[in-house]
């Protein structure tokens, strides 16, 4: 595995790929690497020539009050397991270089995709993570980029920005990756203490009772909001960011749900926001 610093290089490297024929996925990630992550980079292992995998704790897509300074890292750790999974090439860009003195272009995608769910609580969230992915992408050139369900908003954002901005690059989704008792794995689960652990199964729990619900007939997106509510309330470590039932497609709200219907949820436990999500028909 080659660990690639510079832009230029990594812009040189995918250059020469491409001239070679070789098929590139990419595996853009902040690091601290966990099987979610690993399960995008087995993806692209297997569909693809090479594999780019960049590490890159992104600082435009954290609020001013938010936890990048504590945004867990450790790159030798990252580098080892990306090694052992095969890796080809891990690019890890410094900040300076990535925004450099003066840097005042920004990609930003508007409308329900962005103004809703995680963008609601956090505004500025997606315009980082549009533009950090266009600048990665324009350095990597990749054919195929891998991202996890997990942030559903998310996937969904860039696969509009992609084809808005007819880029290149088709975005591959891999499903979301849990522990044992179902916690959808995160870098930020490592924030949580033991019980914080514990109670942050609350929303799987929701989330398969959601699922229950309508598999016993109801269709009522207000009901199914109203249990989870209630369910997520019962945890006293729990604090509701939001709860949402809306098209996958276009993320706006549903009065009545069916296949391809998202539950989405945010909720504070302790110190740590965490997501999750289901769609319904799967």
């Amino acid at each position: 595995m080659d660990v690639v610093r510079s832009i230029r290089d990594m812009k040189e490297i995918s250059r020469r790929l491409r001239r070679e024929g070789k098929v590139i996925g990419f595996v853009p990630t902040m690091g601290y690497l966990h099987e979610g992550h690993l399960s995008l980079i087995r993806e692209s292992k297997r569909r693809c020539d090479v594999t780019v995998v960049s590490i890159f704790v992104n600082p435009t897509q954290f609020g001013p009050t938010e936890d990048y300074d504590r945004y867990p890292r450790d790159l030798e750790r990252d580098m080892a397991l990306s090694s052992s999974e095969g890796v080809d090439y891990l690019f890890v860009p410094e900040v300076a270089e990535m925004y450099p003195d003066g840097f005042c272009t920004y990609v930003e995608v508007t409308g329900d995709l962005t103004s809703t769910m995680c963008g609601r609580s956090r505004p500025t969230f997606f315009r980082g993570v549009t533009t950090v992915v266009t600048k990665l992408f324009n350095i990597v050139s990749p054919h195929l980029a891998f991202f996890g369900e997990k942030d559903f908003q998310q996937l969904q954002v860039v696969r509009r920005m992609v084809r808005d901005l007819n880029m290149d690059v088709e975005i591959i989704p891999v499903p979301t990756v849990r522990d044992k008792d179902g916690l959808a794995l995160s870098s930020r689960n490592t924030y949580l203490s033991p019980d914080e652990r514990r109670a942050a199964t609350v929303l799987y729990k929701s989330l398969m009772a959601a699922k229950d619900m309508v598999e016993s007939g109801e269709r009522s997106a207000e009901r199914i909001k109203g249990m989870i509510e209630e369910m997520i309330r019962s945890e006293p470590l729990a604090r509701i960011d939001y709860i949402a039932v809306v098209d996958s497609e276009s993320l706006r709200d549903v009065e009545e749900v069916g296949p391809g219907t998202l539950i989405a949820l945010a909720v504070w436990i302790g110190e740590a926001r965490l997501i999750d999500n289901i769609v319904l028909g799967r």
